[in-house]
């Protein structure tokens, strides 16, 4: 690491911190309404509060922690575990190669895999817009928060067991989108490759939801193919790079 970026790195690491914090506080909410319906379901496939918070804190993936208690409540074998988590979380190969663009150049491995664990969709959406580099304290801190919330509202949701009935259950199914929503909106009213990328991945979704063949495609997959062909064709027509990125 060259002695400026080290400098740089130690004279603004706790303001970064707590920027990242700040910026957190919104996934910290979805994330705890969601997991709290996720610890509902482990609870529901015998898992204590203290295996489902181990898992949300190991994993951070909504669909694929889902996916892995129903492999668990079906007694299915640990290749089956290791596929079903391989397709579902495989967007996120995607959205760490283009965060790693984000980050300073030589920037030390450490805090590149100490970043890598906290890639989701939400903290991948609120990274990728900020401007210039990322400083890895400010994504400490945008990952801190949000495991918080996952992880705490797993346990929540686990302990409270088969209390809350099925239609809030299904309510709060839908938190992630609605959260997901709210990231991408404000950024499409001010950019148009944005909202072209937004509307044909929604386009693009609902062919392979309703095709004949394509509908056969499991989900993840769907993501892959849907992110190549929409990201490659706005880089193409939208190029970006250097600071603006």
């Amino acid at each position: 690491m060259s002695l400026s970026l080290e400098s740089s790195l130690k004279a603004d690491r706790g303001q970064q911190f707590r920027r990242g914090i700040r910026d957190g506080i919104p996934i910290f909410i979805g994330y705890f309404a969601v997991s709290f319906a996720f610890g509902i379901q482990a609870a529901d496939s015998s898992l204590t509060a203290f295996q489902a918070g181990l898992m949300s804190l190991l994993n951070l993936t909504s669909a694929g922690q889902l996916a892995g208690v129903q492999v668990i409540a079906a007694a299915g074998s640990y290749l089956e575990m290791v596929l079903v988590q391989f397709v579902i979380n495989l967007r996120y190969l995607l959205m760490a190669t283009a965060l790693s663009q984000k980050m300073a150049p030589d920037l030390p491995t450490g805090p590149r895999l100490k970043i890598a664990y906290g890639v989701t969709d939400e903290i991948f959406g609120v990274s990728i817009l900020k401007k210039g580099y990322l400083h890895p304290f400010y994504s400490y801190g945008l990952i801190f928060i949000s495991t918080i919330g996952w992880v705490g509202g797993t346990v929540m949701g686990a302990g409270a067991g088969k209390i809350l009935p099925g239609p809030v259950l299904a309510a709060l199914g839908i938190a992630l989108y609605g959260m997901f929503i709210a990231i991408v909106i404000p950024p499409a009213k001010r950019d148009h490759a944005v909202l072209f990328a937004v509307l044909a991945a929604m386009a693009l979704s609902s062919v392979f939801q309703f095709a004949p063949v394509l509908k056969t495609i499991s989900p993840g997959v769907r993501i892959m193919v849907i992110t190549v062909l929409v990201s490659a064709f706005c880089a193409l027509v939208w190029p970006r790079g250097g600071e603006d990125a």
